[in-house]
């Protein structure tokens, strides 16, 4: 039975149960549903969620716990000679999990039955045909060990798939059985289901910290495994990137962290200037009319695929830069540079700097500025010596905001900035980032048991904590300036 028909069945029996549960608190009150402790919705609401809760962590629980251990008993099926390493070995779990759906599908289309798939041979050819008759191709021969792994995965499968149906089923059951018979006249149903809320509002909560807890100790562990394999002092502090899958790689960080800051600092120079002042312009001098019609506008910049900005860096912005700037000033002869990813960048993350001060800003108490004024201040007066100090978290905020989406950004510098990693101040020459090379290093047939892959881990780990060291420094700014203007 599939998952969906699983909860949609599940999802009928909490509603029978609520209708069970609401008539049976009705009932027990003789008609009068003033004397119960709690209303009839709560009471019902109460076996809804002891039939359907239950059953759904269950199933939740067994979706994520089956494939590992059917990969596992599967895996060691597999002989040492067809998957002699790690890399080897996830192929041949591919291969095992593709050959197990088409042999499913070809028994659902009546290709073969179960009883001849038992006695099929594992002729390479025989197999290969009865695949390609229901779509599924294979890049090479397949293996005697891999097909009888397939027809033991494909079993594997179908029993957890029996017992998962036969878990949850008797989980939502358990829990109608316990909660139906409490319901009566004095039951505090309504304060019951208000625990069970407040529950699902901390578990909700939580799952933002539990996920990065995840990625952090994910990027720890993979990062030491990698120092084990490189040294940790050859990477911080070598100025050379120059991968090489067969050995005699050189992975200093210092040349793609350097393209990481220099982009986004170029970026900034063009958001922030250029945002804040629309910003100011939106709340302070613009009517409503314009406001109305301006602020859509700026952020429909955010809505546009980076793959857009991208393709505008490499056709226009680029040959632009180095026809009119880099050549006659004879810094360059490409069209990908810094300068160029850096300004398409920064028109991208306008909208971030732009839309979230102008809010901050329209937040500021409109009796700071009748103060300000009454004083004789200027409205230019106002906005440089009162209304900007007052936002200034918020927009410190917003610029934070920006700059973190300038780090993490890819395609505008894949296609706008190259991928050469150097140390150099011309903003027109090719440069790369940290993210771009992470995308590079785990593309294509990659072996996590290499420096050279492994890498990527510790780069996203500086990146996290290069981010996160933007964040100490803005909340240092914002909490400095809050204490003086409170």
């Amino acid at each position: 039975m599939s998952t969906g028909l699983i909860s949609l069945i599940v999802l009928g029996l909490a509603a029978v149960g609520f209708v069970l549960g609401r008539n049976r608190a009705i009932r027990d009150a003789g008609g009068d549903t003033r004397v119960l402790h709690s209303l009839p919705f709560f009471h019902g609401l109460v076996v809804f969620l002891a039939t359907a809760v239950p059953a759904f962590l269950v199933l939740i629980l067994w979706l994520i716990v089956q494939p590992m251990i059917v990969n596992s008993r599967v895996s060691g099926m597999i002989p040492a000679d067809v998957a002699p390493d790690a890399a080897a070995q996830t192929l041949a779990l591919s291969d095992v999990r593709r050959i197990s759906g088409g042999l499913d599908a070809a028994i659902d289309q009546d290709k073969i039955t179960p009883d001849e798939l038992e006695a099929m041979t594992t002729d390479a050819t025989d197999v290969r045909a009865l695949l390609g008759t229901v779509g599924v191709a294979l890049g090479s021969d397949v293996n005697p060990a891999v097909f009888e792994a397939a027809k033991a995965y494909r079993k594997l499968d179908a029993t957890g798939a029996i017992g998962r149906t036969i878990a949850v089923l008797a989980a939502a059951l358990l829990g109608f059985g316990i909660a139906f018979p409490r319901i009566n006249r004095d039951f505090r149903a309504r304060n019951a289901s208000e625990r069970f809320i407040t529950v699902t509002l901390f578990a909700a909560s939580t799952v933002a910290v539990l996920t990065t807890v995840g990625i952090i100790l994910s990027l720890v562990f993979e990062t030491f495994h990698f120092f084990t394999l490189y040294p940790a002092l050859d990477f911080f502090l070598g100025t050379v990137w120059n991968p090489q899958f067969r050995g005699g790689s050189e992975l200093g960080i210092l040349p793609l962290l350097w393209g990481t800051l220099y982009v986004s600092f170029i970026a900034l120079l063009v958001a922030v200037p250029v945002g804040l002042l629309s910003a100011i312009y939106l709340s302070e001098y613009a009517s409503r009319r314009v406001r109305t019609v301006v602020k859509p506008l700026i952020e429909i910049l955010a809505g546009i695929p980076t793959i857009v900005y991208g393709l505008f860096a490499l056709i226009t912005v680029g040959p632009i830069l180095r026809d009119y700037f880099a050549q006659p000033l004879n810094l360059g002869n490409s069209s990908s540079s810094v300068m160029t990813a850096g300004i398409v960048m920064g028109i991208m993350v306008i909208p971030f700097v732009s839309s979230l001060s102008d809010d901050i800003i329209n937040a500021v108490p409109q009796s700071l500025r009748d103060g300000s004024l009454g004083l004789g201040a200027t409205p230019s007066e106002t906005i440089r010596k009162v209304v900007l100090p007052a936002a200034l978290p918020g927009v410190v905020g917003a610029i934070l905001l920006a700059a973190s989406r300038a780090i993490g950004e890819t395609m505008i510098v894949v296609m706008g900035a190259g991928a050469a990693a150097k140390l150099s101040l011309n903003p027109f020459e090719a440069m790369t980032t940290i993210t771009v090379k992470i995308v590079s290093q785990l593309t294509g047939d990659t072996e996590f048991a290499s420096p050279e892959t492994l890498v990527a881990f510790a780069l996203g780990l500086t990146l996290f904590v290069v981010t996160l060291g933007l964040n100490i420094l803005a909340l240092y700014i914002v909490r400095k300036y809050r204490e003086q203007y409170e």
